[in-house]
């Protein structure tokens, strides 16, 4: 059978929106943090979830990974953590006098990194190999994750004890990073109602083989040469803010983005065009991704720091500074 007839194309939005109905029976609001998960999911990348304690991130990772299928783990990591505890270690087997290996809990479709920041360089650089190479080695051989494969991690922004910041590099890894926000009242009260009695359970709606069809899918949503040049402008202007208009971001911005960037936004707008019913990608795609894609991809200036300038301010100086291309489809046609 051929992907074509496996997901027809006109139900590929529908089954989507289903799984993301599935999710948000159990997610108050949030609505923004479930279709980029979602999104994340069909651009086979990572996402980072920023927010502090209590705000649904640990219970939307899980209602997904329920709601998708599949294979799942959760990490809770903590300052005494070593690398063996998540990929795994070689064993001493007494009766065969022989050495096994034991893999570690990685080895799921998806994987929650709780409070990631907790965890100390060794962890951090064991789990980089797990999300860039999707694979892990032990004892010289080379084990390969489950597919899918996709890391949710959690963080909380205000804690300062315990925690070792993530290093750039390994930020550069996530497709996404999502701050989540406090519900607001009318949501706290639907949280209270739903909750506060026997808690909604998720219906599994996809499952991995689906989920590569879907995957795979995305990945063939057209980029018309228009929208990839302005893709590509605007991960330029965050290297040479002063050629496009903006030169007071040439003080607030020490280091562009990375081309990384400029992948994760042409895969992000192929995936939330596919959930939007379109087989074409189109600048709104990509402007209403841009923000989670290259915030947390920009390291501002000491000074910009100090004085609080948030990323997300930045990047939408750059949205409104860099105009989006006219694109006009179907052109000539009848």
């Amino acid at each position: 059978m051929s992907v074509a007839e496996e997901v027809p194309s006109e139900t590929e939005a529908d089954l989507l929106r289903r799984a993301m109905a599935e999710v948000r029976g159990v997610i108050v609001g949030q609505d923004h943090l479930v279709e980029r998960l979602v999104v994340a999911l069909l651009a086979r990348g990572h996402c980072l979830l920023e927010g502090t304690p209590g705000v649904g991130k640990t219970l939307a990772a899980q209602t997904l990974a329920t709601v998708v299928g599949g294979s799942f783990a959760r990490i809770q990591f903590t300052p005494d953590l070593v690398p063996s505890d998540i990929v795994g270690t070689r064993v001493y087997h007494p009766s065969s006098e022989s050495f096994g290996v034991e893999l570690g809990p990685v080895f799921v479709n998806f994987l929650l990194a709780d409070e990631i920041n907790r965890a100390p360089a060794k962890v951090q650089s064991a789990l980089l190999e797990v999300m860039a190479e999707r694979q892990v080695t032990l004892a010289g051989q080379t084990h390969p994750l489950p597919r899918p494969f996709v890391v949710l991690a959690t963080q909380n922004p205000v804690e300062s004890e315990g925690v070792y910041p993530l290093p750039e590099v390994q930020r550069d890894r996530f497709l996404f990073k999502v701050r989540v926000r406090h519900p607001s009242a009318q949501e706290e009260l639907s949280i209270l109602h739903r909750m506060s009695v026997t808690p909604p359970a998720p219906s599994p709606v996809l499952d991995p083989e689906r989920l590569l069809v879907l995957q795979e899918a995305a990945e063939r949503v057209s980029v018309h040469q228009l929208v990839a040049d302005y893709v590509v402008r605007l991960v330029m202007a965050t290297r040479a803010p002063h050629e496009y208009g903006l030169p007071e971001l040439s003080d607030t911005i020490e280091v562009g983005v990375s081309p990384r960037a400029t992948l994760g936004l042409v895969a992000a707008g192929r995936a939330l065009a596919l959930l939007r019913g379109r087989d074409y990608l189109l600048p709104d795609d990509v402007r209403d991704v841009a923000i989670d894609v290259m915030a947390h991809r920009l390291m501002l200036t000491f000074d910009a720091i100090a004085d609080g300038v948030a990323p997300e301010d930045v990047v939408g100086d750059i949205l409104l500074a860099v105009p989006p291309p006219v694109v006009v489809w179907n052109q000539g046609r009848s």
